[in-house]
């Protein structure tokens, strides 16, 4: 099996991350598409592993937490009980955002449940250093898992976001309903009200949409497997936290909070998932 140059691996991880579809990412940069397959495997796999190796004792101070929604193989209107087994139908990504440097330290890619949130509120939880101010929506699967996780060691508010009735005109067919307001809940410690916002997390969940395919609205783009889905969102979090440059921050989100002292170019992923070959071998 013929084993891609290095550049060829970094032009395929820049496609992936800049939203390419993995046959335009075979075309762009001139290979096949189970060379793709077997890169972008490999990236995700490397990217999770680092990322979840490096982020730790992080000394965030605010802290914004929101789930966004894609589906594997097939909507959840359309899913057989064999299907569902394979992990097909309905699939939530949930992330957390750091307001201050917008570094993303944790997600989890799954369910919209009360065990999906225990899972991903005690990861975050288990990589920071400090107390921290935390903001989500008011998705009820948070309480539990939140005091569970922290206890009383958290500053914690809900913002629960009042909507109108959505607009069934066929110009407006997929447009979010008009949102009439927000109300503020303090959950747990004493948490600063004026911070109290979920707008950058779900910002945040907006370029994740953007650049990443997978994630693409009325088109055949989206994962056919579950772990592949998983795989796709730990690449765009990689280019997202070390690669992207943020506008406002004038450095990326990874340099903002310390963590890196430069911006990465996509040859240094690549030496990560060589790295990870050259162990495993």
């Amino acid at each position: 099996m013929n084993q891609l140059t290095p550049a060829k691996q970094a032009q395929i991880f820049n496609c992936l991350a800049e939203g390419c579809s993995v046959r335009s990412t075979a075309r762009l940069v001139d290979v096949s598409i189970n060379a793709v397959m077997r890169t972008f495997i490999k990236l995700g796999i490397a990217c999770s592993d680092y990322q979840d190796k490096t982020f730790r004792n992080l000394k965030c101070k605010r802290l914004q937490c929101d789930e966004i929604w894609a589906f594997v193989g097939c909507k959840e209107k359309n899913v057989t009980a064999e299907k569902k087994a394979k992990g097909e139908g309905s699939i939530w990504t949930w992330t957390a955002l750091d307001a201050d440097t917008k570094l993303v330290p944790c997600w989890f890619v799954g369910t919209r449940d009360a065990g999906a949130a225990y899972h991903f509120i005690h990861d975050l939880a288990d990589r920071l250093s400090s107390r921290v101010q935390l903001t989500t929506d008011g998705h009820k699967a948070y309480l539990s898992a939140v005091e569970d996780a922290f206890g009383s060691q958290i500053d914690y508010a809900m913002l629960n976001k009042i909507y109108g009735k959505p607009d069934e005109s066929p110009e407006h067919r997929y447009s979010p309903a008009q949102c009439m307001g927000a109300k503020k809940a303090l959950i747990s410690g004493n948490p600063d009200f004026k911070h109290t916002s979920t707008s950058y997390a779900e910002r945040q969940n907006l370029n994740l949409r953007m650049n990443n395919r997978r994630f693409t609205r009325l088109t055949n783009a989206f994962s056919k497997k579950a772990e592949n889905h998983e795989y796709a969102v730990a690449i765009t979090m990689m280019h997202h936290n070390f690669c992207r440059i943020h506008k406002t921050l004038r450095c990326t989100p990874a340099m903002e909070a310390g963590i890196a002292n430069h911006v990465w170019e996509a040859s240094e992923v690549i030496a990560l998932l060589n790295c990870a070959t050259a162990k495993a071998a």
